[in-house]
C-alpha cells in the first residue's frame, strides 16, 4: 500500500479548487499525509475567512510529521549538495528526507525540486 505526503503546490491547487487536485485527492485511499513544514507555508499565505477555515479543517484531518533531528540533518544535506545544481531550497531539502525517513511517496508538481527521491509522484 502506498501512503503519498502532499507537497505544498498540490494542497494549493486543492483550495483553490483546480479539476486535478480535487480528483487526485478525492480516489485517494487512505489519507495522506502533510509535513509540518508544508503546513507553515500554507498558514504563511492564507487568507483570513473560507480559505483559513478550510485550512484548519485539513490541518485537523490529516496527519502531520513533525521535523525531527534526522530529518533536519539529511535535509541540510539535500539543501547542499542539491541547492546550485537544481534550485532545491531548504524547505524542500526538509520536505524531500521527511518523506524519505517515513517511507512516503512525495506528491508534487515540482519533480525538479526532488531529484533526491527515486521516484516522487508528479499526479497531473
Amino acid at each position: 500500500m502506498v501512503n503519498f505526503l502532499l507537497d505544498t503546490c498540490i494542497l494549493i491547487d486543492l483550495f483553490r479548487g483546480k479539476e486535478q487536485a480535487v480528483q487526485f485527492f478525492g480516489s485517494l485511499e487512505n489519507p495522506p499525509f502533510l509535513s509540518a513544514l508544508t503546513l507553515a507555508e500554507l498558514y504563511a499565505g492564507v487568507r483570513e475567512g473560507k480559505e483559513r477555515t478550510a485550512l484548519d479543517n485539513l490541518a485537523q484531518h490529516l496527519p502531520v510529521i513533525p521535523l525531527t533531528e534526522d530529518m533536519a540533518i539529511k535535509g541540510g544535506y539535500y539543501r547542499q549538495q542539491y541547492g546550485k545544481s537544481h534550485g532545491v531550497g531548504i524547505m524542500d531539502a526538509l520536505i524531500a528526507s521527511s518523506a524519505e525517513q517515513k517511507e512516503l511517496t512525495l506528491v508534487t508538481r515540482n519533480l525538479k525540486h526532488f531529484p533526491m527521491l527515486k521516484s516522487p509522484l508528479r499526479p497531473y
